[in-house]
């Protein structure tokens, strides 16, 4: 391990999605900004978002049907005043991107209220959800990389991992954080005026997921272990329909392909959502989860299938190229075959508790986001909702910091430097493959869709076991990326247990088999440090 060393900058942003691409495009026109990124800067959730990004554009639709599908998604628990602060800006983060030179699809014919072509996915009532084909995640990421890349004021730092936030004498005010290079095997304290948070979601914890390897709550244990509160950690959002084929396991077929009229059906043929919602394919993503777990259940299946055949090569090509060209790849041509399809841990709706600036419980701390509560969510993710979500707090927080910046700072001590004087290199690394492979499954078979008091209790008995064995690994031996991910994913898991185990209730994307009613009073579930001050 190389020894220590500093750096300095005003602006630390930890992740490379939109949130923290975008929250750094707006900071440096006045300030130093540094993006770390824990792989390439590419290698982000934004990088894989298929379907799109919500926002009323058409000149049909409203503010108030965007807020009210928002809210009955989240099943309760969701924040208006955030709901309507999101729904309010997206628009005109919409024109940003667009300005940025985002290639979203046209639209096209005597039918177009708007220039871009507008699709509908689950638990909306409108067409609201702008795209670029069916790789929009993409578009956006490479769009802003392009744009961080060009300018001046960002520094770029790709595979560097935080290790841990660095926090003042007093506890109260964020530094700056200790980071690992991959590349030169170093660990860094970084020191910055402000940091940003950005670092996504969680679902790794989960056997089978469709995000990426980066995905694994890093900045929600960051923030846990520095003091920070979280918040509904329980409503962990499956996405109904993930390729189930051995060569592609983890790729996502996007919700718009059911909101263009893909049919989710049996073996034999059946349609089945009409049982379960009035809404059909088009039911919210936690209902259309449930139901497929529930018929795969029923009937011993390894999957059930997902139709389109019924629309054109055309229209299959010009819509979901990258899905058609992908399931091509491993042998199905989905203008004449149905799609295997199986629910994948997606979306981590809680995280860190931020107010509507992204603000946290730290000063100089903020968490933009999939890793932050905002209360947008609530127990459940409507489509679409998480790219506007990073956009609009993506300018909050650049609001909020560029006010902070206009008052005099107390963050004048530099932090220490990192201390591996008392740790040895690890011999083998068979310990933190175990784990991972061990925690993956505990949470896929004890804290998936459906839940009970007793797998709940199992788990975090047995996630606290293998907290006992990472804790003792990371304290005696010299960093590496998959500890530091290991270390993040077990503190996550243990606390979205412990969040699950306090909802006496089944809610959105929380069922409890063993409190099946939703209660009539809708609370957040909320995890206070030991750190904090009653």
């Amino acid at each position: 391990m190389v020894h220590s060393k500093s750096l300095k900058t005003d602006i630390l942003i930890i992740g490379s999605g939109i949130a923290g691409l975008s929250t750094a495009l707006k900071l440096a026109n006045n300030h130093h900004v540094t993006i770390l990124a824990k792989a390439s800067l590419s290698e982000s959730s934004t990088n894989y978002a298929q379907g799109g990004v919500a926002a009323v554009l058409d000149p049909f639709d409203s503010i108030e049907s965007h807020i009210d599908d928002t809210m009955e998604a989240g099943a309760g628990l969701c924040d208006r005043k955030t709901v309507e602060m999101v729904a309010v800006h997206a628009a005109d983060s919409i024109k940003e991107l667009i300005e940025l030179g985002v290639p979203f699809s046209r639209c096209e014919g005597e039918q177009c209220t708007y220039p871009f072509h507008l699709t509908k996915e689950g638990g909306h009532s409108h067409r609201r959800v702008i795209h670029a084909a069916d790789h929009t995640g993409h578009s956006i990421s490479e769009t802003l990389i392009n744009n961080v890349e060009n300018h001046p004021n960002i520094t770029l730092l790709p595979e560097h991992i935080s290790i841990d936030l660095i926090l003042n004498k007093q506890n109260t005010r964020c530094i700056g954080a200790y980071v690992l290079n991959k590349i030169e095997n170093a660990v860094y304290d970084i020191w910055a005026d402000f940091t940003v948070l950005a670092t996504g979601g969680a679902s790794k914890a989960y056997l089978y997921t469709s995000n990426p390897d980066t995905s694994t709550g890093d900045g929600i244990a960051m923030a846990w272990r520095a003091g920070c509160s979280v918040g509904n950690m329980e409503f962990n959002q499956f996405h109904p329909t993930c390729l189930y084929h051995p060569n592609d396991r983890s790729f996502l077929i996007s919700e718009a392909v059911r909101g263009e009229g893909g049919i989710l059906r049996l073996p034999d043929g059946t349609a089945f959502m009409e049982f379960y919602d009035a809404r059909k394919d088009l039911a919210p993503r936690d209902i259309v989860a449930r139901a497929i777990d529930q018929e795969m259940k029923k009937h011993g299946l390894d999957c059930v299938y997902l139709d389109i055949t019924h629309k054109s090569l055309d229209f299959i090509q010009e819509h979901f190229p990258t899905i058609y060209e992908r399931c091509l790849k491993v042998g199905i041509d989905i203008s004449r075959q149905q799609i295997p399809v199986v629910p994948a841990a997606h979306y981590t709706c809680g995280g860190i508790v931020t107010n509507q600036h992204g603000e946290t419980d730290l000063t100089g701390l903020y968490a933009i986001g999939e890793t932050a509560y905002t209360g947008l969510h609530g127990a459940n993710r409507l489509a679409s909702n998480s790219l506007v979500e990073g956009l609009v707090f993506a300018d909050m927080a650049t609001k909020s910091i560029e006010k902070a910046y206009k008052k005099p700072l107390d963050n004048n001590e530099a932090p220490l430097p990192w201390d591996s004087s008392e740790v040895t290199d690890p011999k083998e690394k068979i310990l933190v493959a175990h784990d991972w492979d061990e925690l993956r499954r505990v949470m896929w078979d004890y804290v998936g869709i459906v839940r009970t008091n007793k797998r709940l209790k199992r788990a975090r008995q047995r996630i606290r076991n293998l907290q006992r064995e990472i804790n003792e690994y990371y304290h005696e031996h010299t960093v590496h990326s998959d500890l530091l991910e290991l270390r993040n994913l077990a503190l996550v898991a243990e606390l979205m247990v412990k969040s699950a185990q306090k909802r006496k209730e089944s809610r959105g994307l929380h069922y409890n088999l063993d409190y099946p009613l939703t209660l009539k009073k809708a609370k957040p579930t909320i995890l206070k440090h030991k750190k904090q001050k009653n």
